[in-house]
């Protein structure tokens, strides 16, 4: 029999990225010059693009529905971050081959989460290079609701979502910096493979958070953007971080600490409440499933953190992440 001929760039659209989800506020999608859409009235748009980079951003071997699911999460937590509603999505990926089998993985995994949250895909573009994905994520959020990070006041209260440090922990062991028993890798993995945005937990802070901001970077790092933005200081309390049973059965406690303020990835959020919206953290969150902690508090100052750890100073060097360091 004849071979079929190979792909094409309209070919890898066709087969691979022309579905989406049915929004009725999508006027034209995938297939033209671009993208035509309709806004809600008393709303603002918010926009976010992330790019993902072979060796830089994850590694050869990271399973392609993981990059996939991946590639969208880390736009979909920054409308969380934004209390946003994602709507629409567009794809830019740069391939150094044409590989169906790898294809249909990673758009399983960017189409499970945009169906799960109800996002379109509405157009991109395919190219030939080294592999990277380039993900813009537009969201909407009503007039005077959008979250930000310059919002937060002195004696303000610091919080996170979920638990922090396991997407780090699993970096560590890929890097061979530790060894992880398999249950612990695939609990670690699981969370740096497959991260969940928190985009209901951002409506649901709205009307009570001062500042807020998903934790890509690292807690010590992302804190203090909010920090110099604000105009305050932090002090955490240490014991009070969210950590793993996993994380916890791995490594020691200085290692999860470091781990947890500066492991980065873990697409959680962390946020600020003044006192007076203390007591409405439980009923604005409750109906969005996902688990919170107070981990310290805000005083006047220019972005400076003090760590302690019951109540003892606790000393460590902030290592982030940063594209150029």
């Amino acid at each position: 029999m004849p071979s079929q001929p190979p792909l094409g760039e309209f070919d890898i659209i066709e087969k691979f990225f022309q579905r989406s989800a049915s929004r009725p506020d999508v006027l034209l999608g995938v297939g033209d010059d671009a993208a035509l859409v309709t806004v809600p009235e008393n709303n603002q748009i918010a926009i976010s693009t992330d790019t993902l980079v072979e060796g830089v951003h994850f590694f050869s071997d990271i399973p392609p529905r993981a990059l996939g699911h991946k590639a969208l999460a880390v736009n979909l937590s920054d409308m969380a971050a934004m209390g946003a509603e994602p709507r629409w999505v567009t794809l830019a990926i740069t391939l150094p081959k044409i590989d169906e089998a790898w294809l249909a993985q990673f758009s399983k995994g960017f189409y499970d989460l945009a169906e799960y949250f109800n996002v379109a895909l509405i157009g991109g573009d395919t190219t030939k290079g080294p592999l990277s994905i380039t993900v813009t994520v537009h969201g909407v959020v009503p007039e005077g609701k959008a979250l930000r990070r310059d919002g937060a006041k002195p004696g303000d209260w610091v919080y996170v979502t979920g638990n922090i440090g396991d997407s780090g922990l699993a970096l560590a062991h890929l890097q061979n910096k530790i060894s992880l028993n398999p249950q612990q890798l695939e609990l670690s993995l699981k969370q740096h493979y497959y991260p969940q945005p928190r985009v209901l937990a951002g409506y649901g802070l709205r009307d009570i958070a001062s500042a807020t901001i998903d934790i890509s970077d690292g807690l010590y790092n992302d804190l203090q953007h909010i920090l110099k933005k604000s105009h305050c200081s932090a002090t955490l309390k240490l014991e009070n971080l969210p950590l793993s049973e996993t994380m916890n059965e791995a490594v020691g406690v200085d290692q999860s600490i470091a781990l947890a303020l500066n492991g980065g990835e873990d697409y959680e959020l962390c946020f600020t409440v003044p006192e007076s919206n203390k007591g409405s953290v439980d009923t604005s969150l409750s109906y969005s499933g996902v688990p919170y902690t107070c981990i310290g508090q805000l005083a006047p100052g220019h972005g400076e953190i003090k760590l302690k750890y019951q109540d003892k100073p606790y000393q460590i060097e902030p290592t982030g992440w940063d594209h150029f360091n």
